[in-house]
Formats: C-alpha cells, structure tokens, sequence
C-alpha cells in the first residue's frame, strides 16, 4: 500500500492557491516559471542544544566514577556536564523544582527528587536522557534521599519524620519503614521535625544514620529495627558528614557550630568548635554565628583531613559576600564567592565511603555561577571553567547568529582573544572530564555574537553544536565613566546601563562592525591585529528634530541653508525638484550648551574620552556617531542600523527619521525625517497618522529632522578639513530661542505629544543592495538602500559612489529618492534582492585588510580585492530582480526595474511576525518568519508557498522577541532564560542526523576496585560489614508497602532508549565491541577463578582422602 504523505497535499494546494494569486497580480508568465527545489520534506523543527548556566539553579550531583556534573533548578530542569563540550538539557514535565539529585554511579542513571513530591529515575546511557520511572507521594512531602553506593535500595526522609524504602529498579516501595516515634526517645514528647540528613556507616551498612531537624541524631539498626544510639544537641542541624572509619561523624548547626561525636559516648559530643566565632577569654561560649548550611569530612592517607563548609559567618560581618571555608589540619582558608552558595560538593579520588577519600577539588554552586577549586595547591586557585557559563556576565540585549562564515574568521578572533584570558588558573585539567563528543557531520563555522547591558560584546564559536567564548570587546571605553553618583551626567536617557547594546550589524568578509547603543550612540569598529593608541577618538555629532517641529514652526525651515544637491539618475516618472533629496551636514561643535531657558540643548547623552585611547588587537574605534538633544528634548533611541563595507556607509533610523553617514570621510551625508523621503505626489506624504502603538517602542521621548548647517562644509574632505577630536561644521548656526518658542511641539500638552510619539513613523529596516532606482525598461543596476518604515512603507533612496579609490576620499557620496517602492500592512522586518533565477544577491563588500599594516601589506590585500559582478541590466524590456518584502503581517515579491507585485502571502491575522530574515537552506532561499503567537512559518521564494508552520513556543517574554534569530542551513537560537541559549534547527537533515551530533554521557569505565581489609581486619572482624538489603526491604521480608502512599509511573524512557539505540551506528558498535572486551575479560577471570576454586577442591579431596585412611582401623581411643 502507497503511504500517504499530507505534506506533499499541501504543497500541491499552497502551489495551486498561489499560481492563482500570481496570475490574479497581473506578473508577467515568465516570473512564474523559476525553478524551486525546497519542498515541505526538507523542513523539521526540534530543538538541539542548550548552552549557558542553568538558571535558578538549586540542587547538585557527581559521579566520580563517569565523571559527570548533573545541576537541578527551580524551574525543574536538569543540565548535566562532562569535558569540554559535553552538555546536555532536559526538562521534568511537572515544572516543578528539584530539592536533590542522586547519581547511580556508573551505571548510567540517575534519581531526581522533586518539589512536587515525586522521584524520578532517569537513563542517561541514551544520548536524550528520558524518564524510566516515577513515583508520586500522596501523603508525606520529600525532605532527604540517600542512595548508598552499589545498592538499588533508596532511603526517602520525609516531613513527617519517617523513613521510606524505594527499589530504584522496580520503582517501588518497600513495607520497611522507619517511623519517627520509634526512632526517638519513647519519653520525648514533641515531634523532632523533618528529616534533614540519612547515610549508612561507611564500615556497616546495616548501621543507619538519620539526623532530625531539631537536633536529635539516631544511629538506627536496620536488622533489629531500633535505634542503637541518640545523640541530642540544642541547636538545629542542617548536615551530617562521617569520618571514613565510621567511628566519628561532624554535624553542622544553626548556631554556627560543628559538633563531632563517637558513636559510642552518645552522652556529650567529643569536640564542639565554632569556625568563625570570637573566643572569649574567660572561657565562656563564643558568639552565636550564622547557621554553617553543610559541612563535609574527607580523610587522606599521607595527611590532615580536610573539612570544607558553607556559611557560619559572624553575624557582625554585615554585607559581606557569601564564603566558602576549607580547614586542612591548622589553617582555616576562606574563599569569598561572588554570589550567594546554593550547593558544593567535595570531589574524591574513590567512590567508596570507607576508604580513605583523598579530595582533590571541591565544586561550588553558586546562584550565577559554577566554581571549581583545586585543594591541591597551595592558595587553592580555581580551574579555568570550560563552559559557556559567563553570557549572561551582563544580561544580554541583543543577539545575532552567523552559520557558514569564512573559515579565517574564529582563528582571527581567537588570536585576539586569547590575549584577554585571565591568570592565576590552577594548572591541573578540568576535573569534570566525563562523556564522549558527537559525530556530527557539520563542519561549517559558525559564529554568535551577544551585545550585554554593560556595553560589551561577546564573539562565541558556535561550530559543531559547542559554544566557546572567542573575544570580548568592551564598547564603554570609548565614553568617560561618571566616578560618583554626583558626577552623573543629567544627559543620560536611561537610568541605568547607559551603554548597553541595542542593535549591532556584522560584516564577516569586511569585519566592520558597527554597534548601536541605548544612549543614541553609535561605534563603528574596524578588525586589526596590532595594538595602536588613539590620540583623538573621532566623534560627529548629530542634531535630529521632529518632522512636527518643521511643520508647526515658522522658522524652523527658514534656518535651513540649501545645499547642491548630487544629480539623480533621469526618471521619467519623478520630475519634481522635491524628488531628489537634498544632502545637509548637522555636526554639532558644541559639547554642551543650553538655550535661554535652561533647557539641554546639543548635549549628547555620553560624553566621549578625552585622554588618549591604548586599543588592543581586535575591533578598534573608527568613528563615533551621536545624537545630541535637541530644544530639551532627548534623542530618541536607535531602532535600526545598516553598514556597507564596499560603499564605506552606515546609516541609521529611529523614531524621528534616518541618517547617513560616510565613515571613510567622517561627514554626514543625509539627515532626514521619514515623511521627507516620500515624494510630494505621493498620498503618504505626512499623511494623518491613528494614534495606533508601534511594534518598535523606545525608551527615549524626542523629535528629529536636521538641524541648519552649511553646505559647502559638507563636501571638504577630512585631509581638507580641520581635524579636531569632532569633525564639526565651524560655521554652524545655534537654534535660538524664538523659534523654539514659538513652535508647536513645545506647546501642546504631554498626552498629545505622548500620542504623537507612538503613532509616528519610524524607520525599522535597511538593506543596501545594488537594484534598479527607476522604472526604467533600460535601466541598469546600482547602489541604492531599502528603506522600511513601522507603517509598511518601503522606500528607494538611490546612492551615486565616486568612481576610485582616491576620489572616493575627496568627493561626496551623492544620495537621492526614489520614491515608494511599495506598502504592505505592519512594520518592515526585512528586505533582500533574488537575482532572475531565484538566488539571493548578496551585498558588495570590501574583503578584509589590516588598517594598520604597512602600505605595502595594504597594497598587496587590494590587490586581492574583488568587487562582487554586479546584478544584470534589464534587457528586452524584462525584469532581472525580485526585491523581497517582509512585514509583520504579510510578504511581498517585486519583480524589478518594473516594480509589478508578482507574489504576496498574508503570513498571519490575529497575530504578528516578531522576526523575519532571508536564509539559505539545502543550496536554496526562503523566509523564515517567528510570530508573537510562538508559530515559525517558512515560505519558498520567490513564490511565498508555506513551507511549514509549527506552533513552536508562544512569546512569555520579550527577551525571546529580543534575541530570537535565524541562520542559514537550518539554524536558529534565542535566549530562553537570562543565563541560558537555546539552539533550534528547522532542517530535516540535521534532525534526522541528530543522534549522531549530540554528546555521549555514559561511557564505559570500569568501576575501581574496593579497598584492601588487609588480613588483621579481615581475621577479626574490623573491616567493612556487608548488609544483604534483599532480605531485609524485599517483599518477602517486609511485606507490601500501602498503595495509597504513593503512585508508580511508568516513564516513556523505554520508547526513548529503542530510539537511541536505533541511531549511532558506528558509537553503539564501539560500545559493543568495549563491553565484549569487558565481557570476555570478565569471562577469562571467572573462568581462572573456576580452575583455581576445582584445583582447591581436588587437593582438599585428597587431603581429606588421605586423613579417612589414615585413621581409617584405628580405634577411638588410637586417635
């Protein structure tokens, strides 16, 4: 029988449905016949990593043997860690948090106890860990577990006092319970709380330790079921630790103190000590402290124990930082940690509780970090951590994806980054060392790039399904820091962060970054890799007021001094003088300055540094662009940002219109309000606006359009120009305080400005391409810049480039409009240009140079230069292009020079596109597209045919709609908590090839051997007893435990593990083949001990044959 495939149905029904909405269009029939290989088959969606710290961690576990590091979370989540790279994420359905975490160690697995009341086994030999079983408790809330090593028996303390028995195997309970009122004295009379602490004595299992919150101890006999001894204290306790010999146990308490005990004088603790506490001198008891919320006692063979704790500071040591305190023999060391200790663990050479343990480092769990310190040097530094654990150092703003860069790319940041990595890290290998890579076929680089509300930027190596931080650049060293909070600027328009990132726009083949900042700066930054001093930082500033303003003001316009404007390409369609726009500089000379009235007037936000700037190898400042206030209004913040390498621009948009600036000659070419780029004709000139919210709100509350400037500066060449620490006009005409009085804006009252403000249009796209300016059937293609506005509007602003290099150095840019290309309904997202045969024209770029090689260097890279061909001419009347359009609510498809709408496609109704952006995919392009609804929808170019729609994960917070991006191949992440990223792909490839790219947990490893009696111990009993639990807890001796207790579910782990043992051909086999070693070496030692146990019986068989003829006819009395 055929199978049915649904997915092929839609394609032939979307394909029907958009030929139909093609032809209804008008497109030409050609258009209609561009080849398109993506089909619905080539698309999946499913998550593959997680990176980062766990967020609102709250419980930890090792295996020492597997070597892996498994964190809980409130939130219940569990990440588990091995060697660099090895991460791995999953989630308990319920939600709820995770209180403790018990390894099975080295057998794969692992026992989750969670807030909810309920246990979970889970398998980590699979790659995707899965639930095998769970049990639910319906009466007594979970406070301790304890799963003793090599034992399947699991104790569960609970609030109510009692202890309960789980078969971590069957996931059921035993009928053996240890009750509260039995394991206390008959005579006590009130309840002695939770259970906070249960271990078996390291040297007798059946000698069980259960320590209650009141301060009573029970040392419990598991075969006579009662309690051996009691060791009462005043002070609540909070752990349990035992000395390794299993004679002496440390109790740590809320008073700050440590109490050791001898097992057998349960009348007095032998040692009462108070770390942190002031002795007095009489002899008195010392000062009550902090309570110590864990301690733990680890012996060495060769010297002192080491006993490490947490808390149990003095109470008059007010504001200090959470501490860590190790005392070995006499010296107590205390580590102050940098955020508040939710767990540590002490790691030992040997699994076994009764051999000596030999620690050697001790992980610290901190709220937003993970530290781990090595015990084996002197001043105990800590290791260099592998993980992608520091993105969220400051919270990240902004993000960006980049698949398939140059290869030179991560070894050029590397370089550079390597420089900046700390000291002082111990010099021993990362000790959490567990797990196996994937074999994943991927091998293109990728890189991620995150802006931080701290003004850095971080570069991290995405290749292979790892995250590895490459370089950090640090954009507040551009800008004076305030050193009090007297000497706060009172320009600043956001209380906080005033440099965190906004937007930032990459170039991989140039390497111009250009970075946009909340306080309406903006940095563009060149890559080099020598260390230079910047004696002058250049700086333009920037005066942008209100279209409103303009309007409403009598003089605002009459300031205004015309320049020359650059001749347009010839249009036969826009004869208007008003259609070529004219080019005016506003760079404001002025760092401060203030009108009659007092009010702020172009002032930036952040003042640039004066002092010479030491840039180190890697991105270093080339021009630094800012808005000033204008009229005691602050610049509004920056909502897009574009860069061209090739054409040496960057330009920039708010709510108040865009700016262009040429950053080879350090001069604004274009400063405009949005209505100004309509064409007078047009019906959208300055049109009514509804006071409907932008999708694109900003922080800042301001007006723009240009200030007056004179227009013969604007065309002088910085080596004509007088350069100054600004390029500023000298001639430049301060606004004066008439005209701003008598102007609308300062007028009208806060809630019509308020409206004015959310209803404007402002500037939410750009994209340079080279396309055609004019309907022109002859037309040939050049530079131009897609405008994309908040109200669907995109415009055409033609650009004309000075022919060569030098003369693009002393000759301006010529900028021009061209009018509306189209509307479409909700903001603009995204624009891109297809070429006739559908692939995606990129933009020109510039290849990459050293600017601060040598000449001849230089020389030599532009000689290498090749400018990408540029697009074909129209010819026979035909279009050559597809300019693609993507808004919040539907996608458009141009066909160019013609400007016809050939396909259109309403992506949603109810709800609205959040991001978009045109990405390859399997040698093709489409529009991937993530709405506020949580759906990710592609569609096909240049046909718009709905490729897929999933409904993903619905927006629950706006740092998902900030940092949400997609790649090319497949690939797409957004930051899913503060601290964590996670990696999506909607490839059908790379899910099907998932198995294989994913790390291996479970390796493996023999477990060491236990350790030697030796023959004294073993002669008289000293050594370790053995317990068998079977007897004890099982069916048969214990009996049924209640069914109303607690629930058994079954998980579906068995279903996951058929699945992962399905895939990963070539790791499953060289796991066989390893456990057919293991087995016929397991094999060859029992067969030896076989032959040994036969000859022993032989020889026994002929001694005792010999005795029986020996004394075989002697009498009784012979004997």
């Amino acid at each position: 029988m055929k199978k049915f495939n649904i997915r092929k149905v839609l394609d032939g029904l979307t394909a029907v449905s958009s030929s139909s909405s093609a032809a209804q269009t008008g497109a030409a029939k050609e258009n209609d016949a561009v080849p398109e290989s993506l089909q619905s088959e080539h698309f999946q969606l499913c998550k593959t990593v997680r990176h980062g710290f766990p967020h609102r961690p709250s419980s930890m576990a090792f295996d020492p043997v597997q070597k892996i590091l498994a964190v809980g979370t409130l939130n219940g989540a569990l990440r588990l860690f091995g060697r660099a790279g090895v991460e791995c994420y999953c989630q308990h359905d319920s939600g709820a948090a995770v209180i403790q975490l018990q390894f099975l160690i080295n057998e794969g697995a692992l026992v989750s106890a969670l807030a909810d009341d309920s246990i979970h086994l889970w398998n980590l030999r699979q790659k995707i860990p899965a639930i095998l079983h769970s049990l639910k408790f319906n009466r007594e809330r979970i406070t301790y577990c304890h799963l003793p090593f090599q034992s399947k028996w699991l104790y569960i303390g609970t609030e109510r006092g009692n202890i309960h028995i789980v078969n971590v195997e069957s996931f059921t309970l035993s009928g053996y319970v240890i009750m509260w009122n039995k394991a206390i004295e008959l005579s006590t009379k009130t309840h002695p709380g939770p259970v906070v602490h249960i271990s078996d004595n390291p040297m007798d299992e059946g000698k069980l330790l259960i320590g209650f919150e009141c301060g009573v101890v029970v040392l419990w006999d598991l075969k006579s079921k009662k309690a051996d001894y009691r060791y009462n204290y005043d002070e609540a306790i909070h752990s349990v630790a035992w000395h390794h010999e299993g004679k002496q146990f440390v109790c740590s308490h809320s008073d700050g103190t440590l109490t050791t005990w001898n097992i057998r004088t349960p009348a007095k603790p032998a040692q009462i000590i108070t770390p942190h506490g002031k002795q007095p001198k009489d002899g008195k008891k010392p000062e009550p402290c902090k309570p110590i919320l864990k301690v733990e006692y680890k012996t060495t063979r060769a010297g002192d124990p080491f006993m490490v704790l947490s808390g149990g500071l003095s109470y008059d040591t007010v504001g200090r930082r959470a501490c860590l305190t190790v005392m070995h023999g006499k010296s107590t060391t205390v580590l102050e940690m940098d955020f508040p200790i939710v767990d540590f663990l002490t790691l030992c050479e040997t699994p076994y509780p009764n051999d000596f343990q030999e620690p050697y480092a001790v992980v610290v769990l901190l709220e937003r970090d993970l530290v781990v310190i090595d015990l084996g040097q002197i001043g105990y530094p800590i290791f260099e951590t592998p993980y992608p654990l520091s993105i969220h150092e400051s919270p990240v703003t902004c993000c960006e994806y980049f698949a398939d860069c140059p290869g030179e790319l991560i070894p050029a940041l590397y370089s550079v980054g390597s420089r900046q990595k700390r000291q002082g890290y111990s010099k021993k290998d990362w000790p959490i060392s567990g797990g196996n890579w994937g074999q994943g076929t991927q091998s293109y680089p990728e890189i991620v790039i995150t802006g931080h509300a701290d003004g850095s930027i971080k570069f991290w190596d995405a290749s292979a399904l790892m995250l590895q931080v490459l370089y950090k650049l640090k954009t507040a060293k551009v800008f004076e820091r305030a050193r009090g909070k007297e000497e706060k600027a009172n320009t600043d328009i956001v209380d906080e962060d005033p440099f965190a990132i906004q937007t930032l726009c990459w170039c991989p083949e140039s390497r111009m970054l250009c970075v946009a900042g909340v306080s309406a700066h903006v940095i563009v930054y060149r890559f080099s890799k020598q260390e230079v001093t910047t004696a002058d930082v250049q700086l333009l500033e920037v005066r942008m007021q209100s279209d409103l303003s303009n309007v409403d003001s009598p003089d605002a316009a009459g300031d205004q001094t015309p320049t020359q404007p650059s001749p347009p390409p010839p249009s036969p369609q826009e004869s208007e003088p008003s259609a070529t726009i004219s080019t005016q500089a506003s760079a404001s000379g002025i760092i401060s300055n203030s009108l009659a009235d007092g009010l702020r007037d172009n002032m930036p936000c952040l003042q640039v540094r004066i002092s010479p700037l030491k840039q180190s190898p890697g991105y270093q400042v080339e021009l630094v662009v800012q808005l000033v206030w204008v009229s005691g209004e602050p610049p509004q913040q920056i909502t897009s940002l574009a860069i061209n390498s090739s054409y040496g621009l960057v330009v920039f948009g708010n709510s108040n219109g865009l700016a262009v600036v040429d950053y080879l000659q350090k001069t604004l070419l274009l400063n405009l309000g949005t209505s100004e780029l309509y064409s007078p004709s047009e019906p959208n000139q300055r049109q009514p606006c509804s006071p409907r919210k932008a999708r694109y709100p900003s922080g800042a509350q301001c007006d723009s359009n240009d200030g007056p400037n004179a227009a013969e500066e604007r065309c002088k060449s910085p080596n004509s120009a007088r350069m100054s620490r600004k390029i500023s006009s000298p001639n430049e005409q301060k606004p004066n305080s008439d005209s701003k009085d008598n102007s609308f804006s300062r007028s009208r009252s806060s809630s019509v400005a308020s409206i004015d403000r959310e209803s404007r249009e402002a500037i939410c796209a750009f994209c340079f391409c080279e396309t055609f300016p004019r309907k022109l059937a002859d037309a040939s293609p050049s530079p131009c810049l897609l405008v994309g506005t908040t109200h669907g509007s995109v415009m055409l602003v033609a650009l004309s480039l000075p022919s060569g290099d030098q003369q693009r150095l002393l000759q301006p840019v010529g900028i021009s409009s061209s009018g509306t290309v189209a509307r479409l309904k909700g903001g603009i997202l995204t624009t891109a240009l297809l070429d006739a045969a559908g692939a995606l024209l990129p933009a020109s770029y510039q290849p990459w140079y050293d600017p601060n090689a040598s000449d001849e260097e230089k020389e030599k890279e532009k000689s290498r230069w090749r400018r990408p061909a540029s697009p074909p001419s129209s010819q026979d009347g035909h279009d050559s292009q597809f300019a693609i359009l993507c808004s919040e609510k539907q996608a458009k498809v141009l066909a160019m020079p013609s400007q016809t709408r050939v396909y259109k496609h309403n992506i949603t109704e109810s709800s609205f596109v959040l991001r978009a952006d045109v990405v390859e995919m399997a040698g093709a392009n489409c529009i991937a597209c993530f709405c506020a609804n949580g759906h990710i929808m592609m569609l096909s170019l240049p046909s718009l045919r709905p490729l897929l729609d999933v409904n993903y994960l619905p927006l629950t917070d706006m740092r998902i709609a900030r940092t949400f991006c997609f790649s090319n191949l497949g690939q797409a992440l957004y930051l899913t908590s503060p601290t964590e990223v996670q990696r999506i792909t909607y490839s059908q490839e790379t899910c099907d090839n998932l198995q294989e790219m994913l790390s291996e947990l479970f390796t493996p490893v023999e477990t060491p051997e236990a350790p030697n009696r030796g023959f004294f111990k073993g002669l008289f009993g000293g050594g370790a007893q053995s317990l068998d639990r079977e007897d004890l807890f099982g069916e048969t001796a214990s009996g049924k435990a209640s069914r109303s207790l607690a629930q058994h579910i079954p998980g579906p782990g068995n279903m996951e593990g058929m699945k992962g043992a399905a895939s990963g051909v070539v790791g499953e086999l060289a796991r066989a083949r390893i456990a057919l070693d293991e087995r016929g070496q397991k094999l060859g030692e029992l067969e030896e001990r076989t032959a040994a146990m036969m000859a022993s019986a032989d020889s026994f068989s002929k001694h005792a044959h010999d005795m029986m003829l020996k004394y075989k006819d002697k009498k009784w009395y012979q004997l």
